[in-house]
């Protein structure tokens, strides 16, 4: 990786300013592509039996791939410049997070619910959800958009950063592939229960220390924005473990203590209910103002990861510009 100081913060800056432009190329197209021929080719060529084995072939095919192509670009580009080289990372970067996109789908929910508009509320919801959505009351769907933000801190800001502080961008977009992967295919489904299972352990893996790191955070974040951390770091010890997710009850847990609410119960999937562990205690009903609250959470957290990876970073360089 590059040594200039400013990589990460600048990444971020892009993301809060820019998000995902539509019109902007974004690897993640590319790697969904990738994955889709993969899996197409393995159904093909490699009998069923074989799946589990052949399942090990995509997290090494498309992270180590990624990882490879990201790192022979960066230097290719730092024989022409250093600058150029510096400048490529941050962009690369900055594809690998998604903290204002996070937000303004959570957003795009609570003006919804704001207005009064529950229909559009529900169809905003089912945008960034895998429940059904059609019929949920206001309080459900203000649950959705809250455990959704509140879980995809791991996944679209600590963790890229994490990596990124760990090995450039070659390591945050070997991230971005894996969670991708697990995204697509690490279902425990009769489709997916053997090609997807490598992707989702590695997905877990992945996010193990960053969820762990974040819920400390957030503990951290309810104290300066004045939510209760104290109950925050009570309802991760006590609940965070309950999640079917190894990692994302942590996020989930902290988030429901701070805000002195309850997450989880009874969702439906294309019409089959099932019980997700409560976080939290019902101290109140869950309300619209939830949604912000929880992008502020998770705006805190970020700002904070992002200073003290700048300063490790720095540290890690021996200064400010390269070695």
């Amino acid at each position: 990786m590059t040594a200039a100081w400013w990589v990460i913060p600048a990444a971020y800056a892009l993301d809060r300013l820019l998000g995902d432009p539509r019109w902007l190329p974004h690897p993640v197209i590319g790697m969904g592509k990738a994955i889709r021929a993969l899996e197409a080719a393995i159904r093909r060529l490699v009998p069923p039996r074989r799946y589990r084995a052949a399942g090990v072939l995509l997290p090494l095919l498309i992270a180590g791939g990624s990882f490879v192509l990201t790192w022979a670009v960066l230097r290719l580009l730092a024989q022409v410049s250093p600058w150029l080289a510096a400048f490529a990372e941050a962009a690369l970067i900055w594809t690998t997070i998604a903290a204002k996109g996070l937000r303004d789908a959570g957003m795009d929910v609570y003006g919804r619910l704001k207005a009064g508009d529950l229909p559009g509320a529900r169809r905003s919801l089912g945008m960034i959800v895998g429940r059904d959505t059609a019929h949920l009351a206001a309080p459900e769907i203000t649950r959705g958009a809250v455990e959704t933000v509140a879980e995809n801190i791991v996944d679209a800001v600590v963790s890229p950063l994490f990596f990124a502080l760990l090995g450039g961008a070659p390591l945050a977009v070997a991230y971005r592939a894996i969670n991708t992967l697990d995204s697509m295919v690490g279902y425990k489904n009769d489709k997916y229960i053997d090609l997807g299972w490598a992707s989702a352990r590695l997905d877990d893996i992945a996010n193990y220390i960053p969820a762990r790191l974040t819920a400390l955070l957030l503990v951290a974040a309810a104290w300066a924005l004045r939510f209760d951390a104290g109950r925050a770091w009570k309802t991760v010890r006590r609940d965070a473990s309950s999640h079917p997710s190894p990692n994302s009850g942590y996020p989930e847990s902290a988030v429901a203590g701070a805000l002195g609410i309850r997450l989880g119960g009874e969702n439906s999937y294309h019409g089959v209910t099932s019980f997700r562990a409560y976080m939290g205690d019902k101290s109140r009903e869950l309300e619209a103002e939830d949604i912000p609250c929880t992008a502020k959470l998770m705006f805190w957290v970020a700002n904070v990861f992002v200073l003290l990876a700048t300063v490790l970073w720095t540290w890690l360089a021996g200064g400010f510009f390269w070695n």
